[in-house]
């Protein structure tokens, strides 16, 4: 239905804006939520016909022209970031749209005729013109430079909706009410127990981040600790981090490769957190020996890694986005697959935990402070790039809700035809664990 400025146009402006009502109508018929559609002109069509959870407005002709063309979720997306779009209201249930679009099916007679409907709308009603093509992504090097794509984008961008270690990675909540500061300090010292780390052995941390994990294990359980980066500007936060916490004498910093390592490196133990979705699928074979090489014999392996329930990394709307939008070289693989691949790769794996909760919990902390530093974010990295973060991540929050996307750590030990250092149960895990936090945490 049409708002009364229609009816203040000129006939032929108020015909088109019926022909757009008539397409968003018939485009949307079957979709089972409700909502409301603002045009460039202010007029507005309702979608459904209960409590509208969100508004989409709709500032360019261009939007309309792409939905009826090609139906691409990423599309939409991208005209969030572009600004051709906003959204009022709830932001999840905006989202859903995406499932919708990628189910709708229009008969290429019926797509016809609607794209002529709009195809035609006046110029000055659309800046952005319509892409046919997709720019094909950088290819696959999951090196230093696709790396630096998200990592380097700003540390003072990650500062503000991080917790105070700045660890970007999964939390560990013991219950959902746990703030993020203390819920990330359960997750570092859940790994350092899970790899029972002594005091005096060498540990290493692949894809070491900001530092906190390093830091952690050497200053509460008196490890050499050692860890690799590829970005720069995590590199200098680590390093001026171990001075701060002066543990200069048992934590290095490298800028380094996993692949780059040395031959004769030799470790107690090895964490990879939240660094292996950057391996690439081929790659994690020759990844999970190099680990393997590194490790002593029994030595202990943690791996902490998003996984997918579809095996693969096909060309869906989640694998295009992330690859095109926030990380290059992002590739997901099926919890099943990995452990095939850790005992192809001589692991015995020794015990799995899923964390599929605890990350969307950490997703809402994150997505909920990135918008209480709106103005700031926006200072730092421009509207775009917060655009792109804010989708991306509630994104995954709702893909962490609805299953669709996984998260596990792996403890494993490399073979050494005998048992491994470990107990016989997991109650050392929490154990004693309440005088720890007291001590420890604050």
């Amino acid at each position: 239905m049409e708002s009364d400025l229609d009816h203040n146009l000129p006939f032929d402006h108020n015909k088109r804006y019926n022909q757009a009502h008539q397409v968003l109508s018939y485009l949307f018929r079957d979709y089972l939520g409700s909502f409301v559609i603002q045009l460039w002109n202010d007029s507005k069509l309702c979608i459904g016909n209960d409590y509208s959870a969100f508004t989409l407005q709709i500032k360019d002709a261009s939007v309309l022209r792409e939905l009826i063309l090609f139906r691409d979720p990423i599309r939409l997306a991208e005209a969030y970031f572009d600004g051709a779009i906003e959204v009022d209201g709830d932001f999840d249930a905006a989202l859903g749209l995406r499932h919708y679009l990628e189910r709708l099916k229009l008969p290429f007679t019926k797509k016809l005729s609607l794209a002529l409907k709009v195809l035609f709308l006046n110029k000055h009603q659309s800046s952005r013109p319509i892409k046919f093509a997709r720019d094909d992504i950088s290819p696959r090097q999951n090196g230093k430079e696709t790396i630096a794509f998200h990592y380097d984008i700003s540390n003072d961008f990650y500062q503000l909706w991080l917790d105070n270690r700045m660890i970007y990675s999964c939390a560990y909540f013991e219950h959902p009410q746990q703030n993020l500061e203390q819920a990330q300090c359960n997750k570092l010292d859940h790994i350092c127990r899970k790899l029972r780390l002594q005091a005096g052995e060498r540990f290493l941390d692949i894809g070491c981040g900001w530092g906190a994990l390093v830091c952690w294990a050497a200053k509460y359980y008196g490890v050499q600790a050692h860890g690799i980066t590829l970005s720069q500007s995590q590199y200098e936060y680590a390093c001026a981090e171990v001075k701060t916490q002066n543990l200069q004498e048992l934590v290095t910093i490298e800028l380094r490769d996993y692949r780059e390592l040395s031959q004769l490196a030799s470790y107690d133990k090895i964490s990879s957190i939240g660094m292996f979705e950057h391996v690439g699928l081929k790659n994690l074979p020759v990844y999970f020996s190099i680990v393997n090489r590194l490790l002593k014999p029994n030595g202990l392996f943690l791996n902490h890694g998003i996984t997918t329930d579809e095996s693969g990394w096909g060309n869906c709307v989640s694998s295009r986005f992330i690859n095109r939008h926030v990380f290059p070289d992002g590739e997901l693989e099926t919890m099943g697959a990995i452990q095939s691949l850790m005992e192809d790769a001589d692991f015995e794996i020794y015990d799995v935990e899923g964390m599929r909760t605890h990350y969307a919990l950490t997703l809402r902390h994150w997505v909920h402070r990135l918008e209480q530093n709106y103005t700031e974010a926006v200072r730092v990295v421009g509207e775009r790039n917060y655009r792109i973060w804010r989708l991306y991540m509630t994104g995954c929050a709702l893909q962490f809700e609805q299953g669709q996307t996984g998260i596990y750590q792996i403890l494993a030990v490399r073979k050494n035809n005998s048992f491994p250092p470990l107990p016989l149960t997991r109650r050392d895990l929490y154990e004693n664990k309440n005088n720890l936090f007291n001590r420890n945490y604050h």
